[in-house]
């Protein structure tokens, strides 16, 4: 049992690593059609977190959020907006009770997003940047 246990240990290890180094990176996209060409990090922050609702030259922007919980959504989140899921979703039940915004459509993962911004012009998401094809247009990354 322990001559198992030291030869699965450096194995183990090794699959960590490479879980790791695989891990995705989020990209922010647009349609290719809407003009845009790059957004500071604070102008997404801004659209993902409502305080915006246009693009810097005035028309409507319309975000879209991965699901609650998936690891693309912090990852993006954390990135970008610098909220943790808590601190998220705290900061979206106070914008809700106040009146002052609602968050952004939510979609489950990077190929619905990829093929909604791909249809429409005024949508932003982020995706994973291994999906990146014609269809849309990298305007941020971290």
């Amino acid at each position: 049992m322990n001559i198992l246990y030291k030869s699965a240990f450096p194995l183990t290890v090794f699959i960590a690593l490479c879980a790791t180094a695989a891990q995705a990176e989020e990209v922010v996209v647009a349609n290719p059609k809407s003009g845009l060409t790059e957004l500071s990090k604070q102008e997404v922050s801004d659209l993902f977190l409502g305080k915006r609702a246009t693009f810097p030259d005035g028309r409507m922007a319309v975000p879209l959020d991965h699901a609650e919980g998936t690891p693309s959504r912090e990852d993006f989140h954390g990135k970008f907006t610098g909220k943790s899921p808590a601190q998220l979703k705290a900061y979206w039940s106070k914008q809700v009770f106040s009146g002052k915004g609602t968050p952004p459509k939510e979609v489950p993962g990077s190929a619905d997003a990829k093929k909604l911004v791909a249809e429409n012009p005024s949508m932003i998401a982020y995706i994973d940047k291994s999906q990146v094809d014609a269809s849309v247009k990298v305007v941020a990354a971290p």
